[in-house]
């Protein structure tokens, strides 16, 4: 199930169609480089311009053999795989939504040579535990459909083992070879995410709290410098903490995309910014 004819996400699968196929991936086309994205729930359906940046930034660079991607919504210890299994459910992890987002699918191909490569990629120090039943979180999917809705890329989720940045840093780069093999490594999550400080005003995108705007300002200074130690120090460092994370597991994932970059210190630039429902929606590529 996709979406009714009048959804703005039938509008968008009728772009991807008019936009043709989608070059794929060679060893010619270098190393893909890793996004940190800030991913929405069902409402990015409803979002006829932030799926269009998504989708513009997915067709900006060849189309992925695989795609590697940890989201804020699975903490799990030790580090865990997701089903390699074609065609798994997704994870409905959300609530009162309409009952149409509970019946979308986002099928995608076996991934089980895949996973064996993100096992090798990972190496026998730390233990991985490979959840054959679980399927790909809303984090994962929900971005996904939008960028790649053919459903024909071979997809794993990777659990957030920590939340340590420099664990993570870590972590990320032992999947930058992945990079090389055209793998497309992201981290999802969002770049402020105080849900509980929203007002009705912030939901309806009249305002804009300043807890998030502050924190996205100095997330953005950071990045723009390479200051991986600032970031990974957020904190006790970044303005409107704690109201920008409550819990610190949609901002995160970002130090996976950072360490999965070739130089995780690299000043950064800005694929997607601006804010949604009063959050930051700031995203980003590291070659």
């Amino acid at each position: 199930m996709t979406a009714t004819p009048s959804h703005p996400f039938a509008g968008h699968l009728a772009r991807v169609a008019a936009a043709g196929t989608h070059d794929a991936w060679t060893p010619a086309s270098g190393a893909l480089p890793a996004l940190y994205l800030s991913h929405g729930a069902p409402p990015l359906f409803e979002d006829t311009a932030w799926m269009t940046q998504l989708f513009s930034w997915a067709r900006s660079m060849p189309r992925p053999r695989a795609i590697l991607i940890v989201s804020a919504h699975w903490e799990a210890a030790p580090l865990s795989l997701s089903s390699t299994d074609a065609h798994v459910t997704p994870v409905y992890d959300f609530g009162g939504f309409d009952p149409m987002y509970y019946r979308m699918r986002y099928d995608t191909p076996d991934a089980t040579e895949f996973g064996a490569r993100v096992l090798g990629a990972l190496g026998g120090g730390q233990p991985v535990h490979q959840q054959q039943d679980r399927g790909l979180d809303h984090g994962a999917w929900v971005p996904l459909k939008v960028m790649y809705p053919e459903g024909d890329v071979p997809v794993l989720q990777l659990s957030l083992p920590t939340s340590d940045p420099d664990e993570l840093l870590r972590l990320g780069a032992r999947l930058r070879a992945l990079r090389e093999e055209g793998v497309l490594v992201i981290g999802s999550g969002f770049t402020t995410h105080g849900l509980p400080f929203l007002t009705r005003s912030d939901w309806l995108g009249q305002t804009t709290p300043g807890w998030s705007t502050d924190f996205d300002t100095w997330a953005a200074e950071q990045l723009s410098r390479g200051d991986v130690d600032a970031l990974a120090d957020y904190q006790r460092r970044a303005p409107g903490m704690p109201y920008a994370h409550p819990t610190v597991e949609h901002f995160t994932p970002l130090f996976v995309t950072l360490g999965a970059a070739t130089d995780p210190e690299a000043p950064r630039d800005f694929t997607i910014d601006g804010f949604w429902m009063g959050l930051s929606k700031r995203s980003l590529q590291a070659a």
